[in-house]
């Protein structure tokens, strides 16, 4: 462990050492298939880490979406599910958890995030309207285009320099902010979509500070805000650690008060909420909630279950209490601050600073022999699996996408693979066997000749395009 993790663990602790605040109850078997094997198996998969069947799999870094571990309380609440067909007891607890940790008035339950994304957008976006907001998220800007709108990234220009130590590189720029509503109108913007501890941008924060004065902004222009909770209580914990005044707040009691500046939020309850299934959306306006019951019952279920058996409402509603506790928040990100700065101390390029859910590794600097159509990001995430059965996930030019209107390849300043670390999943070793992984591929960078895209899918094309060794 790094002297600066030590430190900062030792405040906390009055210890060197820090400690998970679980013991494990059960464990499930994980294995290495051989080199020859892995190979193979990347080659069916397309060079593609989210076409590999599991089992191929050693450490999966992929995603913190659904990879939770639900602790004895949770595993508890699925044995009172209440499956009636409609008005479940379950829908009224998650409804409850949801306005006492989050405050917002009314609750749509969906399958899982991108239904309330679905949901947002078709009940708020018309054809010409334009959405900013602090970077993109893949799907949420897919439903944002899906329903006729245009994305606008506002977001602070520390936000696409990985080296930048911005603490709040997820802050919205005001002036571009500004600058946007005076050139489009303010009646073609249906909302800001906020986003916290923002995804593309490596796990960066939104600061108490900006959300505020996002909302006096919005407020001016008739604006609504809305926002991405999915991370938001990670985003709370680094609220408590770097903003003056909050030091002594508990991260439930941030969370509430950053949600009172927007208006709504969506969530995909499959990550901070510590569920493997389930999702929300959550409005203060009663029309837009109207809006939202009509749409769910024609493309999730009824509007009290959503998607949702009523078992998984009932570990949602107990997960949202445990996701704010300050010290599994603590842990939980001191566990992703461990493998970074093991990275970090080897001078590996990584987005600094270290974010909430995973450890982005810059391939644009790893790689800075390959352009950006060769694809760095998705070529360093296949090498890891060669290497090690590690899976990660490309956040670079592939998951980009293709300008809508000239059908060109976006080229996005950040080219990142994403190291997402589970939730309640894997111990500190794990941690040290994916950092000499990563640095026993960085040692072999030079090596690298990059991908070509021989299948590309028309919609979010980095979960099904195939690629192929370049050949040029």
């Amino acid at each position: 462990m790094t002297q600066q993790l030590h430190q900062t663990m030792g405040q906390q602790y009055g210890r060197r050492s820090w400690a998970e605040p679980w013991k494990i109850k059960m464990v499930e078997p994980i294995r290495m298939i051989g080199g020859a094997q892995r190979a193979a198996a990347l080659e069916e998969a397309g060079y593609n880490t989210f076409l590999l069947p599991s089992e191929d799999v050693y450490i999966d870094l992929l995603t913190d979406s659904g990879t939770s571990a639900m602790s004895d309380r949770q595993w508890a609440g699925l044995m009172l599910g209440d499956e009636s067909y409609a008005g479940s007891r379950n829908f009224y607890h998650l409804e409850e958890a949801v306005r006492t940790y989050y405050g917002y008035t009314y609750l749509i339950p969906t399958h899982q995030g991108r239904g309330a994304e679905h949901l947002i957008s078709q009940a708020l976006i018309r054809p010409g309207h334009v959405i900013p907001g602090n970077m993109y998220f893949t799907t949420t800007r897919a439903h944002q285009e899906m329903a006729g709108g245009a994305f606008v990234d506002v977001i602070i220009d520390a936000a696409h320099d990985p080296a930048d130590p911005h603490p709040f590189k997820g802050n919205v720029d005001l002036d571009k902010l500004t600058a946007l509503i005076e050139r489009v109108g303010a009646d073609r913007i249906p909302y800001v979509s906020l986003a916290g501890t923002v995804n593309m941008a490596g796990g960066q924060p939104v600061s108490m500070a900006n959300v505020k004065a996002l909302r006096e902004l919005c407020d001016r222009y008739g604006i609504a805000v809305y926002l991405d909770a999915t991370r938001m209580a990670e985003n709370a914990f680094f609220i408590q650690e770097r903003e003056e005044g909050y030091a002594d707040t508990p991260i439930a009691a941030i969370l509430r008060e950053f949600c009172s500046y927007t208006d709504g939020a969506w969530m995909s309850a499959k990550k901070d909420n510590l569920v493997n299934i389930g999702g929300w959306l959550a409005v203060n306006d009663e029309d837009v909630a109207e809006q939202a019951r009509n749409m769910v019952v024609v493309y999730e279920g009824l509007h009290t279950y959503g998607g949702m058996a009523g078992r998984d409402m009932e570990a949602v509603a107990i997960g949202i209490g445990e996701s704010v506790e300050d010290d599994y928040m603590r842990a939980r990100i001191g566990q992703v601050r461990y493998l970074g700065d093991l990275l970090a101390d080897w001078d590996i390029p990584v987005v600094r600073p270290i974010g909430g859910h995973a450890v982005f590794l810059d391939a644009r600097r790893i790689y800075e022999h390959l352009p950006q159509d060769r694809f760095p990001a998705q070529t360093l995430a296949a090498q890891l699996y060669l290497d090690s059965g590690i899976r990660s996930m490309e956040r670079g030019i592939v998951s980009a996408g293709r300008d809508p209107e000239t059908g060109d390849h976006r080229y996005p300043k950040l080219e990142l693979v994403r190291l997402t670390i589970p939730r309640r999943v894997y111990t500190q070793a794990h941690m040290d066997v994916v950092a000499e992984a990563v640095k026993a591929v960085y040692d072999q960078r030079a090596e690298a000749r990059g991908l070509e895209m021989i299948y590309e899918p028309r919609q979010l094309r980095f979960f099904q395009a195939r690629f192929r060794p370049f050949s040029g």
